[in-house]
């Protein structure tokens, strides 16, 4: 039998947390490394929030799960695996429990599968001296200086007709860099590296696209682009949902390879981390309903149909309870047996910027989840939901670190008070620790998905 990590007392998980990947067997170890390895493929595979939701449904269809229609009435069996999405960016897996859900509740698992990119506006062209640039929107709070320099793809969703009446929608990537934002020399800007590069999106942000001269259209080049990408006429593209991103792979980094580097880890590392611990659950029987939501908007504020604000959750799970036997009273009774971890990545401690963190609640790479806490509630955890965590962490031999702003620092949120104040339900918000949160390639731990991995399947196979 393999052993774990040691498992954490009370005072050392507020401080520095016992256990890493170097106390881990050499199986546990290789066990980590090849989820790590699946996430970078997953991650590479999943440059916007449509590609993101598409590969989680590949998984999970994979593993049986059936595909639920919104429009249609609910057919659910205990013991069944079946998923749900709206918009084509957030998705719902769910397990139905062997008791109904107004017995055992719902445990659920939450995270969100955008991330701060540039989108491309509707008529995005500009021409200048025979050269094409686009005009962009800032998506999120991106660190803007990292999208500089970079080799940049389009990917998104096109809207299609061709008969000019039903619309389809088409997923669409380019696979290779076609645009760039050159950085201007540091002779028209000598006091950058005192000051800092400061960009104006409007008129600093303009990602080259090609010249007329390279036999791009002056007019409607990016539908001439969208055209060769999807291979069908230019006049069937009715509109288009278009993001800048990063081509470079993302990939290990570290003398031994102990860190993970790439775009979107926040927070598609929880989506992958959350789908591996359902697939996990998924033979093993639970009296409560199992639930996997990962939510679109959550970095532009979550008020969307499809964000977590929507109704897109509370519906869900009270057809879920109707069609599983329950009335309205007993959905009712099932929301206040539930419990919700909600996942999104959290600050690891800078060596570089040491002073930026709260001395005593600083998490490092690899040491494990981060229980996140906040006094005014931007996160939702409090102690009890803090303690829930813990336990499945200790159940899972899992190390669990904490994570405080400084209190003259203003805290982020994310997507678990909102859904905890939606549905009345416990919640904790907890993630992984990563450096360079919002920037174009981020950094995290390469052991901390596959700790999350297995702390989220305790926590769902408690109820």
């Amino acid at each position: 039998m393999s052993s774990s990590p040691k498992t954490p007392d009370r005072k050392t998980s507020r401080t520095r947390p016992a256990g890493g990947p170097g106390e881990l067997d050499p199986a546990d170890r290789a066990a980590a490394r090849r989820m790590a390895t699946d996430l970078l493929t997953f991650l590479e595979e999943s440059p916007s929030a449509y590609h993101a939701v598409a590969g989680l449904e590949t998984h999970l269809q994979a593993a049986g799960f059936q595909t639920l229609d919104e429009r249609r009435a609910f057919d659910l069996e205990p013991g069944g695996r079946y998923l749900l999405q709206r918009q084509g960016t957030s998705l719902i897996a769910l397990l139905p429990g062997t008791a109904p859900p107004s017995r055992a509740g719902f445990r659920m698992l939450g995270a969100h599968t955008d991330s701060p990119a540039l989108k491309l506006k509707p008529h995005p062209e500009n021409v200048s001296e025979g050269e094409i640039t686009l005009g962009i929107e800032v998506y999120g709070g991106p660190l803007m200086a990292t999208w500089t320099d970079r080799d940049l793809g389009l990917c998104g969703r096109a809207i299609i007709s061709s008969d000019g009446r039903k619309l389809e929608s088409r997923l669409f990537c380019s696979h290779r860099p076609i645009a760039s934002t050159p950085n201007v020399a540091i002779h028209m800007n000598r006091k950058v590296n005192e000051e800092g590069l400061k960009l104006n999106p409007q008129t600093q942000i303009t990602p080259l696209l090609g010249s007329l001269a390279g036999g791009l259209p002056e007019e409607d080049a990016v539908r001439f682009v969208l055209a060769k990408l999807l291979g069908l006429p230019a006049q069937q593209i009715v509109d288009f949902d278009a993001f800048l991103y990063d081509t470079q792979a993302p990939t290990f980094t570290g003398w031994n390879e102990e860190y993970i580097v790439g775009g979107r880890l926040d927070d598609l590392t929880m989506c992958y981390a959350g789908l591996q611990a359902m697939l996990d659950a998924a033979d093993k029987p639970s009296g409560a309903t199992r639930i996997l939501v990962c939510y679109d908007s959550e970095e532009v504020g979550s008020q969307t149909p499809q964000g977590a604000r929507s109704n897109f959750l509370p519906h869900a799970l009270e057809r879920i309870a109707l069609a599983l036997g329950d009335s309205r009273e007993g959905y009712f009774s099932a929301l206040a047996a539930s419990q919700l971890v909600s996942a999104d990545n959290a600050h690891a401690r800078h060596p570089g910027y040491a002073d930026k963190s709260e001395p005593r609640h600083a998490p490092r790479l690899n040491g494990g989840p981060v229980i996140k806490v906040h006094a005014s509630r931007a996160y939702a955890t409090d102690a009890y939901t803090a303690a829930l965590f813990e336990r499945a962490c200790r159940r899972a031999g899992v190390p669990f670190q904490r994570f405080v702003n400084r209190a003259d620092v203003k805290s982020g949120g994310t997507i678990g008070s909102m859904t905890a104040a939606q549905l009345g339900v416990p919640t904790a918000d907890v993630g992984s620790a990563q450096y360079a949160m919002h920037s174009i390639r981020e950094m995290a731990g390469t052991y901390d998905p596959w700790y999350m991995r297995k702390a989220m399947a305790a926590f769902l196979q408690e109820g």
